[in-house]
């Protein structure tokens, strides 16, 4: 094992950091190499810097004008698109969304936890955190309405073995006594639990009563004695439209609460910004039982996996967020005209719906925020998605054969009603 995994794995001994390291996270290490021997440079070189492989002129990077003059004129410095960013990210960038964090969970404020990581996209932040800290025979936990996306990167990259619970009550509310059961039936006592709120594809989040029970219940659980990774997906976070709803992340609650549980949240630009082709995500870490050092050391290790994988995110999405996020007036006002339309497009699917009670064929999932809501299907889900495809050119998505998702975020408000009236259409004509 290189000397610095070494270091770094002394420095995280004894933490639920050094308990929940895969066999790769033990070994990684972020090297003293070309990108670190450059950014040390990049601080003293004053007279030459020959280090990096960037073609510059005048300090700057070269560029061709084709790609530049794409920009409204003097909006950004050459090096603001074209060089290399840092390996976590825009240093300014990071510490502008931890205030944001805060703001939007204000529960955080004082709390100790990680400067986030900026990774290339949520989906890469996920990968990192399976390389990280799941390998084979590792547990993890999630309800049996997920995202395929975690099934494809924790069992079939990683071998984990996936356990599920229901999502839902009998009554439509988080099942906390089903993610308990699962969890304390893990004979290990060590277990990884990935939560999704709002829930992709249900479209789900838990009313403030029931978070701070999943909270309560992770934390009886340490105290129990057992090692928890809470993964946090947070990937439709912001877009809550009832008032009941939890509007906190699930990270804010247990990010200090005890020092067997280990808290990641994995969040984006992505929707929370609007930017979907930016691929910009955000990994940030939070125990009880860390501090300044173990972060440091845990960041470290995070950088070495980004190295070795896609070296950097893209500079040019970085810096057009930053400055996006920095004119707060305008960023803000857009940024919640879409939400309030979303939210538009949320209560008259409701309504929509309601014509349709008491329909057997199809039942819809409780959902209150996010982009989605889901039917349980009593026939074929894939049956229906290609009925719907191949009669009326409607395009949906079918789960596991069982559920089918649709993505109202991206109907108009008042095409929404024709849409759902197709729907029950169609099942009525695909399995009778």
């Amino acid at each position: 094992m290189h000397v610095l995994a070494k270091e770094l794995n002394e420095t995280l001994q004894g933490t639920i950091v050094g308990a929940m390291l895969s066999d790769v996270g033990r070994r990684m290490f972020f090297p003293k190499g070309i990108v670190a021997q450059s950014a040390e440079a990049g601080k003293k070189a004053t007279r030459f810097n020959a280090t990096i492989g960037m073609a510059t002129s005048h300090g700057q990077p070269m560029y061709l004008s084709d790609i530049y003059h794409q920009f409204t004129e003097n909006a950004f410095k050459p090096s603001e698109l074209f060089s290399y960013a840092p390996g976590g990210g825009d240093p300014n960038l990071r510490v502008l969304w931890k205030e944001q964090m805060i703001i939007k969970n204000p529960s955080l404020q004082g709390k100790t936890f990680s400067l986030p990581v900026v990774t290339a996209g949520l989906t890469h932040g996920l990968q990192m955190m399976a390389q990280l800290f799941v390998q084979e025979c590792d547990t993890l936990v999630m309800p049996n309405l997920a995202w395929d996306n975690y099934e494809l990167i924790f069992f079939h990259q990683m071998n984990a073995s996936i356990k599920t619970f229901d999502l839902y009550t009998p009554e439509g509310g988080f099942n906390v006594e089903g993610m308990r059961e699962v969890l304390a039936a893990i004979p290990e006592r060590k277990a990884h639990i990935l939560l999704n709120f709002p829930n992709n594809p249900t479209g789900y989040t838990p009313n403030k009563v029931q978070m701070q029970a999943i909270a309560d219940t992770l934390i009886s659980l340490a105290e129990e004695g057992m090692q928890l990774m809470v993964l946090s997906d947070d990937a439709y976070y912001g877009l809550f439209y009832e008032e009941e709803t939890a509007t906190e992340s699930l990270f804010s609650l247990i990010c200090d609460a005890h020092p067997n549980i280990f808290a990641i949240k994995c969040d984006a630009a992505t929707k929370e910004e609007m930017a979907w082709g930016f691929r910009i995500g955000f990994i940030t870490y939070g125990s009880k039982s860390l501090n300044e050092e173990h972060y440091d050391a845990l960041n470290k290790k995070t950088l070495g996996i980004i190295r070795s994988t896609v070296s950097n995110s893209g500079r040019p999405a970085q810096s057009l967020l930053l400055k996006a996020i920095r004119n707060t007036k305008q960023h803000e006002t857009d940024k919640q005209a879409a939400k309030m339309e979303m939210e538009k497009r949320y209560h008259t699917l409701k309504e929509a719906l309601k014509k349709h009670e008491g329909n057997d064929l199809l039942k819809p999932y409780p959902f209150n925020s996010g982009y989605f809501m889901a039917f349980d299907c009593k026939g074929s889900a894939e049956q229906l998605r290609r009925h719907l495809l191949d009669t009326y050119q409607i395009g949906s998505i079918n789960i596991a054969d069982v559920t089918l998702r649709i993505a109202y975020c991206s109907v108009e408000c008042d095409r929404i009603g024709e849409l759902v009236d197709f729907v029950y259409q169609a099942a009525g004509e695909a399995w009778n």
